[in-house]
C-alpha cells in the first residue's frame, strides 16, 4: 500500500528540531572529500589523470609512500559515501518539514533539485570536473518521489539498487583484471595543460571531454540511489538524535561498518589497482557507515563543544559553500592557471606538501565558516539558492 502521492506522511518527532550531529557529520564529510580530491588536484594530469588510473597504486616501499597510501586509504570513497548518505537524510528532513506545513510533495522541491543541477553544471565547467552536485540533483528527484511510496517499496528499490551496483562494479573489475595493458600514464599534453595552461584552456578541455569526465555519476547512479535511501532510513530510525535509542543505532553502525569495512578495504587495497572500483564504490560505503557511528560516539562524549566541534558545525551548516570553496582554493594553488604548485613542488616535497595543503584548506574552511555565520544566517551559496528559489 502506498501513501497518497503529493501528501507527505506525518513527520517523526525527531524531525521537528535541528539535529546537531548532522551538522558535525556534514562538516567532517566536506573535509573528508577534500582528503581524496587533494590528490586529484596535485597529480599528473589532475582531473583527467584519474581516468588513466594515476591514483590507483598504493605503496608502502618508503615512508612518504606509506604516508600517502594510509592518507588516501582512510579517505577514498568513504567521505563521499558519507556525504551522499547525509544528503539523503537531509532530503528526508525536507520531506518531513513539508508534511508539518501541509505542503504538497515533491512540489517546489523539484525546483530546488534543478537549481542544484545548474549549480553543479557551473561548478563542473568552471572549477572541477569531478563535481558531485549534478549526480545528487538527479538522484534527489527520483528519491523525492520515492518518499511518497511505502516503506516496503523503498526497501525493495534500495536493495535492488545495491545489487545492481555491486554487479556492475564486479563486471567492470573483471574487465580491468582481464585487460593486460598498463595504466597510470597520462599524455604529456594533458599534463602540461594542467601544469601551465590557462583557465580558459581548462574550461575548453572539460567541455571537449565532458562525456568521459561525467561518467562517475552515471556508473555509480545505483550506488547514489542506495545511499540516499539509506540516509532516509537512518534518519527515520533516529540515528542522528541525542537520546539513548539513537546512540544504540550509532553503536551498531560503528560495529558493523568498521567490522566489515576495515577488512574489506584492506583486502581490495592489497589486491592491487585493478580492484580500485570495488574499493572506492564497494567497500568504502561500509566504512562510511562505521565512520558515522564513530564520529557520533565521539560527539556523545563531548560535554562542552570546543573550537573544533564548533568549526565542524559551522562548516556543516555551510556545506555547499565549503565544498565549492575548497575546490576553488585547490585549483588556484595547484593548477597552472593559478600558482601552479603541483608541478613546482612535485618531487622531494611530495606527498608532504599535499597533506599540508589539505590541512591548510581545512583550517580556512573551519575558521571561515565560523566567522561567516557570526554575521550571516547561511553560507553564501546557500543564501543565493534561497534567494533564487523564492523568486
Amino acid at each position: 500500500m502506498t501513501e497518497t502521492l503529493g501528501a507527505p506522511a506525518p513527520p517523526t518527532a525527531v524531525s521537528a528540531k535541528r539535529l546537531a550531529l548532522l551538522d558535525v557529520l556534514r562538516g567532517v564529510a566536506i573535509l573528508g572529500t577534500l582528503m581524496t580530491n587533494v590528490w586529484v588536484f596535485t597529480g599528473p594530469g589532475a582531473e583527467w589523470g584519474v581516468l588513466q588510473g594515476t591514483l590507483g597504486d598504493l605503496s608502502f616501499a618508503s615512508v612518504p609512500d606509506a604516508a600517502e597510501s594510509v592518507f588516501r586509504l582512510l579517505a577514498d570513497g568513504k567521505f563521499l559515501s558519507m556525504l551522499t548518505i547525509l544528503f539523503g537524510a537531509g532530503l528526508a528532513i525536507q520531506y518531513a518539514s513539508a508534511a508539518r506545513r501541509g505542503q504538497p510533495w515533491p512540489g517546489r522541491y523539484r525546483w530546488r533539485a534543478l537549481f542544484l543541477f545548474a549549480e553543479g553544471t557551473v561548478h563542473f565547467v568552471l572549477v572541477f570536473a569531478w563535481d558531485v552536485l549534478m549526480g545528487y540533483a538527479v538522484t534527489a528527484l527520483l528519491v523525492a518521489t520515492l518518499l511518497t511510496r511505502s516503506e516496503r517499496a523503498r526497501r525493495r528499490v534500495m536493495w535492488w539498487a545495491a545489487g545492481t551496483h555491486l554487479t556492475l562494479m564486479g563486471l567492470l573489475t573483471a574487465a580491468l583484471v582481464a585487460d593486460p595493458s598498463p595504466g597510470g600514464k597520462v599524455s604529456p599534453q594533458v599534463v602540461d595543460l594542467y601544469a601551465h595552461g590557462g583557465w580558459a584552456d581548462l574550461i575548453a578541455f572539460r567541455l571537449e571531454n565532458a562525456i568521459a569526465l561525467r561518467m562517475e555519476p552515471v556508473l555509480t547512479f545505483f550506488l547514489l540511489l542506495f545511499l540516499f535511501l539509506l540516509g532516509v532510513r537512518l534518519f527515520r530510525a533516529g540515528a542522528f538524535g541525542a537520546d539513548a535509542a539513537a546512540r544504540r543505532v550509532r553503536s551498531r553502525m560503528l560495529v558493523w561498518g568498521l567490522g566489515l569495512g576495515v577488512p574489506l578495504n584492506v583486502a581490495v587495497a592489497l589486491a592491487g589497482p585493478d580492484f580500485f572500483l570495488l574499493g572506492r564504490y564497494g567497500a568504502a560505503p561500509l566504512m562510511a557507515v562505521g565512520y558515522m557511528g564513530l564520529i557520533g560516539a565521539v560527539v556523545d562524549r563531548v560535554r562542552r563543544p570546543g573550537p573544533l566541534t564548533n568549526g565542524l558545525t559551522a562548516l556543516g551548516r555551510t556545506a555547499l559553500s565549503g565544498y565549492v570553496l575548497q575546490n576553488v582554493i585547490c585549483v588556484v594553488v595547484a593548477y597552472g592557471a593559478g600558482l601552479g604548485l603541483a608541478s613546482r613542488l612535485d618531487g622531494s616535497w611530495h606527498p608532504w606538501w599535499v597533506m599540508g595543503l589539505w590541512a591548510a584548506v581545512s583550517v580556512v574552511l573551519l575558521v571561515g565558516s565560523s566567522l561567516w555565520l557570526r554575521r550571516f544566517s547561511a553560507g553564501p551559496l546557500e543564501s543565493v539558492q534561497k534567494w533564487a528559489l523564492r523568486r
